[in-house]
């Protein structure tokens, strides 16, 4: 891991966030102290999930939007519960 000084960030800024931007990583010094490292965030190479992956698996009724039924409604808006 190559070790940079401030100065050396605020001369050229973009210099080093692209060569972070490429994988590589350092650690700032700043009178002769480390501060600060920086490095490329690690994301996860997450596949994204087919379209359809649950296709069969359940059936969405066909009143799923219809308005609830009043007891239900009052429960949400503070009202006595249903129960």
């Amino acid at each position: 891991m190559q070790k940079i000084t401030v100065d050396e960030i605020q001369q050229n800024p973009l210099k080093y966030l692209n060569q972070v931007e490429a994988g590589e990583s350092f650690i700032i010094i700043q009178a002769d102290k480390e501060i600060a490292e920086i490095k490329p965030i690690q994301s996860p190479n997450k596949q994204q999930r087919p379209f359809g992956l649950c296709a069969g698996d359940f059936t969405v009724p066909d009143d799923f939007d219809a308005p609830l039924p009043e007891d239900i409604l009052n429960a949400f808006e503070g009202g006595q519960h249903p129960i």
